[in-house]
């Protein structure tokens, strides 16, 4: 049997949803990340101690991408089965997770890559029936 997934996808969570006979699977994933806020044009301080109490934005940026990437890889492990996927959802992280795909090489054929605004589980997995009807 053919497996195809759709992907609902932004920075903060994942909605993976396999459509079968039975009905669907849904599997959430949460990456754990806030907002990537930076500060930049923060006036800097002149006391002489303050850089010792202070992250630098090199240190904030490689810790977002590192838990970023730690995220992109647990949903990568849910999906590296799939045949087909239909990744969509609003923002970059669609756009991002198509590249690591690519680069990771896996032998899955992305049908679409589409912005979607925030939905809910059913408003996904309806989606994903429409894209990938189940023969009855």
């Amino acid at each position: 049997m053919k497996k195809e997934i759709g992907l609902w996808i932004d920075r903060r969570k994942a909605v993976i949803v396999n459509i079968t006979k039975e009905g669907e699977d849904i599997q959430k994933i949460e990456s754990g990340i806030g907002r990537h806020i930076r500060y930049r044009g923060a006036s800097n301080t002149k006391s002489p101690y303050s850089s010792q109490y202070q992250q630098g934005d090199n240190q904030l940026d490689n810790k977002f991408a590192e838990q970023l990437n730690k995220y992109y890889d647990e949903v990568i492990s849910h999906i590296r089965a799939a045949e087909a996927i239909l990744i969509f959802g609003p923002g970059e992280a669609k756009g991002e997770l198509e590249k690591r795909l690519e680069h990771e090489g896996l032998k899955v054929q992305i049908l679409a890559v589409e912005t979607a605004d925030k939905m809910t589980d059913r408003q996904i997995a309806a989606k994903v029936r429409d894209r990938f009807p189940v023969l009855k």
